[in-house]
C-alpha cells in the first residue's frame, strides 16, 4: 500500500479492496455511506467536504466516492422554433449524433458459431472535435439537408462519468476500508458525525450501504436472537428441573464467560465482529452445559438424604472429571481452526479463537461460581420457607380474634370481662 501511494499518479485514483471469489460487481469496502439528494452538483460539494474530513480520521483508509466529476463532455442544445422553420426534426439530430459519436449496430457477423455486431460511426477526428461535428448535416423534411450547426448549439464542459440514483434521486456512495487495530463501528460512528455536521437540507438524507448496512441489520438481529434464545433456555431448564429458580442458577454462569471472551480476542489479536460473536454463542452453550452436570448431580445427591454442603463437594469431585474431559476435547478440536491459514481462514480464527480463549480461562471460575450461586439460592429458599410458617400462623390468630370480636393488639383481659358480663 506505501509502495503505490508514494509512486501514485495524480491523475489516476487507485483503489485497494479484498477479492471476492464470487464477484458481485459491488464494492467490498467495510464502511460505506450513501448520500442523496435532486441537486448533483450540491451532492459533489457535500462529497468534497466529507471526503476532505474523512480522510483525517484515524483509522480510516482508502477514503474515495463513486463520483468522478471532470470528465470533459459537450452539450448540445437545439435551437427548436430554428429546426422546425428549417423542416429538421429533433429526432433527426438525435439520430444523426447518435450515429456519428456513439454508432449505430449496421449489421452483424457470424465466427465460429458466434454472432458480432457491426457498429458505425465516425472517426476519432470528426467526432472528438467542436469544429468537426458542426460540419455535420442533418436531414430535413421534404429532401435535403442542414448543418449541424444551423440548428444547435455546442458547448465544450465537463460532468460526471456517470450519474447513480436511489429511490429515483441522485446518489454519491462514499466508500472506506478499516486499519488494522481499529473497529469498524468506530469509523462508521466518525462518518455519521461528519454528515450530521453538515446540516443538510431536506430533501438531502445520508443512510449506510453495502457492508456497513448489513452489518447494522445483523447486529440488531443478534441481539434480538440472543434474547430470544436466553428465554427459551430458561424456559426448557425451568421444564426440565421444575424449578424456576435452578435456572437461573445456572445461566448466571454465562455473563462471567464474556470478560474472557473479550480478553481471548486481544490475546490472539482479532477484532469483534459477527463471527467472534457467533463463537461468544458457542462459549455458552459449553458452560450452560457445565452447570447442568454440576446442578443435577446436587439435586440428585440431596434427594437421596446427604447434606447440602456434603452434596455440592460430592458432585463437584464427581461432575469434575466429565466437565474437564468435554471442555479439553472441544477446545482441541478448535484448535486447528485456530491455526488455519488460506482462504476463508478469517472466519474460522474469529469463531475458534473466542472459543478457546473464553473457555480456557473461565473454565475454574465457572466451576467455583455455579456451586456457590447454588448455596445462597438454597439459602433464601430456606429463609423464605421459616417465614411462612410464622406468618401464616400469625394470620390464623387474627382471625381467631376476629372472630371473638377482638384484635390481637386489645388488652388480654377483655375477653374474660366480656364473659362475665354475659
Amino acid at each position: 500500500r506505501r509502495e503505490i501511494v508514494a509512486h501514485q499518479r495524480k491523475d489516476l485514483r487507485i483503489d485497494v479492496s479484498v477479492s471476492q471469489q464470487i464477484s458481485t460487481g459491488s464494492s467490498t469496502a467495510l464502511v460505506q455511506f450513501t448520500i442523496s439528494g435532486p441537486d448533483l452538483a450540491r451532492l459533489a460539494e457535500y462529497t468534497r467536504q466529507i471526503l476532505e474530513r474523512f480522510r483525517q480520521v484515524p483509522g480510516a483508509v482508502d477514503v474515495d466516492s463513486n463520483l468522478i466529476v471532470g470528465n470533459p463532455e459537450v452539450h448540445v442544445v437545439v435551437d427548436r422554433e430554428r429546426a422546425a422553420s428549417l423542416g429538421v426534426s429533433v429526432f433527426d439530430i438525435a439520430d444523426t449524433l447518435q450515429l456519428v459519436v456513439g454508432g449505430l449496430k449496421v449489421s452483424t457477423f457470424q465466427e465460429g458459431g458466434e454472432d458480432y455486431d457491426i457498429r458505425a460511426r465516425a472517426e476519432p477526428k470528426y467526432r472528438d472535435d467542436l469544429t468537426s461535428l458542426s460540419m455535420i448535416t442533418v436531414p430535413r423534411m421534404g429532401g435535403g439537408t442542414v448543418p449541424l450547426s444551423s440548428v444547435v448549439s455546442l458547448k465544450s464542459t465537463t460532468g460526471p462519468s456517470e450519474i447513480n440514483r436511489l429511490a429515483r434521486q441522485r446518489q454519491v456512495t462514499i466508500t472506506s476500508n478499516v486499519a488494522p487495530g481499529v473497529g469498524q463501528s468506530t469509523v462508521s460512528e466518525a462518518l455519521k458525525k461528519i454528515i450530521a455536521d453538515l446540516h443538510m437540507p431536506p430533501g438531502y438524507s445520508a443512510r449506510p450501504a453495502g457492508f456497513t448496512k448489513e452489518t447494522e441489520r445483523v447486529v440488531s438481529g443478534f441481539l434480538l436472537a440472543i434474547a430470544m434464545s436466553a428465554v427459551f433456555m430458561y424456559l426448557v431448564l425451568a421444564a426440565q428441573f421444575e424449578s424456576w429458580l435452578h435456572p437461573i442458577t445456572i445461566m448466571l454462569t454465562l455473563p462471567l464467560t464474556i470478560p474472557f471472551a473479550l480478553l481471548s480476542l486481544l490475546l490472539f489479536h482479532q477484532e469483534l465482529s459477527i463471527m467472534s460473536a457467533l463463537g461468544i454463542i458457542v462459549l455458552f452453550g459449553v458452560v450452560k452445559k457445565n452447570a447442568i452436570l454440576q446442578i443435577d448431580h446436587m439435586n440428585h445427591l440431596r434427594a437421596q438424604g446427604m447434606g447440602r454442603a456434603e452434596a455440592i463437594l460430592e458432585a463437584n469431585r464427581d461432575r469434575l472429571r466429565p466437565i474437564l474431559m468435554t471442555t479439553f476435547a472441544f477446545v482441541a478440536g478448535m484448535v486447528p481452526l485456530l491455526l488455519s491459514r488460506g482462504i476463508g481462514a478469517g472466519l474460522n480464527r474469529g469463531i475458534a479463537g473466542v472459543v478457546v480463549g473464553g473457555q480456557t480461562f473461565s473454565l475454574a471460575l465457572t466451576l467455583l461460581a455455579t456451586p456457590v450461586a447454588y448455596s445462597l439460592f438454597d439459602d433464601v429458599v430456606q429463609w423464605r420457607r421459616r417465614r411462612r410458617p410464622r406468618a401464616v400462623e400469625d394470620r390464623g390468630e387474627s382471625e381467631v380474634a376476629r372472630l371473638v370480636g377482638a384484635t390481637p393488639a386489645a388488652d388480654p383481659e377483655a375477653v374474660p370481662q366480656a364473659k362475665a358480663g354475659e
